[in-house]
């Protein structure tokens, strides 16, 4: 699952104290063990090598350089949705042709800096995007490549925020549309329509809604090649899940004992197979640590206020997430053999674990049963690898944490702590228009 484990009631990442790395670097802290990051990525390639996929790493789910660059040594291409993740992408040193470009709502000025870049596939979403997708190409005397994203209807399981794949969605174009969006614009000399893309949603726990897409996918691409259109790529993209409590997940070749067999035949015939895994690859390669500042009894609720919040790691309260959450030390009693909602052992004590922004929703956990902790004391907040940092902000003019990535028993500092000087110096300084 990951490289952070407790020995003799003290938790390490990789070789790595926690609690002397949070001495050193102070808190909060993110930090990420590279073997987890390296294992998890060699895991689903190896899991899915008879059909050997392009595996471009999801940008939004954790975008550290330092982080980006080591997929891509380990031959990751990168899932971006925006122009600054494709900035990141080429600063990390990825290929263009390497790079697929999704998301409903493209500029111009992104998609001009994707056709210089010479991404290897844009994701459309709709008629209106590919026709100005296309009308820029033109304009600059540019060709590229585009796959469409088409909507299986497929119900995900997972939560409504994070569900993509059903009919009502933003995202996509629904499988009767994909018919007459290939007849319109099949034929286009400038944005190339000949791969299909799908995202059903994240996290997703089980195989069986994969099987449906793909099925529905590959009947797609039949039909299609019964008009006279080829489809040379199919892009699966991601969602697989990670262990946010042990075991959830099933292994990378449980999916690829489905998937595979359904698509050999399409990858021997020439197709070029995609994958987009994000969460997958960085939720358990990542804890943010955080320390105890205060205990408070409001009525019969016992509060364990820390000094990171929302602001740092807002899925707790965007999407009703849980997060296993322990001290960093902790006598034998308490050393956790697994990671579970419910922790069966003497001694624990129902709290609320919060963080200092002023929002009633900040909080990590509501009624979680703990060991007892005190004021300094270092607690840990597990599979935050994923959607931790990168959705980090500033509100109540908080500086954001620094992020550490461990390497056996060295740790770098790959994002400086932020100041309160970095807060305000964008605003120093007015500049007349």
């Amino acid at each position: 699952m990951d490289q952070m484990q407790y020995r003799d009631g003290q938790l390490f990442c990789e070789q790595v104290n926690l609690d002397d790395l949070a001495a050193r670097a102070g808190t909060p802290l993110y930090v990420y063990s590279r073997r987890t990051l390296i294992d998890h990525l060699d895991g689903l390639m190896q899991a899915f090598a008879a059909v050997d996929p392009l595996i471009c790493y999801s940008i939004k789910s954790c975008g550290n350089l330092h982080i980006l660059r080591l997929l891509a040594q380990r031959g990751a291409g990168m899932d971006v949705v925006s122009g600054g993740e494709l900035y990141r992408a080429r600063e990390a040193g990825v290929d263009g042709g390497r790079i697929v470009y999704a998301g409903v709502g493209k500029t111009d000025a992104e998609i001009r800096m994707a056709l210089e870049a010479g991404i290897g596939w844009f994701n459309i979403e709709s008629e209106a995007e590919f026709e100005n997708i296309a009308a820029i190409a033109r304009q600059m005397r540019r060709q590229a490549s585009a796959a469409l994203r088409v909507n299986p209807d497929v119900d995900a399981r997972t939560h409504a925020k994070t569900t993509t794949g059903k009919k009502e969605t933003k995202f996509g174009v629904d499988l009767e549309r994909a018919h007459r969006f290939f007849e319109r614009y099949g034929k286009d000399a400038h944005l190339h329509l000949s791969a299909l893309h799908m995202h059903i949603g994240s996290p997703i726990y089980t195989v069986e809604p994969y099987v449906e897409a793909v099925e529905k996918a590959l009947q797609l691409i039949a039909d299609l090649k019964a008009t006279g259109v080829a489809i040379t790529a199919l892009d699966l993209g991601g969602g697989f899940g990670a262990d946010y409590e042990e075991r959830q997940t099933p292994p990378y070749a449980a999916y690829a004992d489905k998937l595979v067999p359904l698509l050999k035949p399409f990858v021997a015939q020439g197709g070029r197979l995609i994958l987009e895994p994000g969460r997958t690859i960085v939720a358990n390669a990542g804890v943010l640590l955080t320390r105890v500042q205060y205990i408070k009894m409001g009525g019969a609720k016992k509060f364990v206020i820390v000094d990171s919040g929302m602001n740092h790691l807002i899925r707790p309260t965007l999407y009703d997430s849980f997060h296993f959450i322990w001290p960093t030390r902790v006598t034998p009693m308490h050393q956790p053999k697994t990671r579970h909602r419910a922790m069966h052992q003497q001694g624990l004590e129902k709290c609320d674990v919060v963080g200092p922004i002023c929002e009633t929703g900040d909080y990590f956990a509501r009624d979680r049963a703990l060991p007892p902790v005190a004021r300094g004391d270092l607690l840990a907040v597990f599979t935050a690898g994923a959607y931790g940092m990168v959705m980090a902000s500033n509100y109540n003019a908080q500086p954001r944490p620094a992020e550490v990535l461990v390497d056996g028993a060295q740790a770098t500092i790959i994002r400086p702590r932020e100041t309160y000087d970095d807060l305000v110096a964008p605003e120093r300084h007015a500049q007349p228009l």
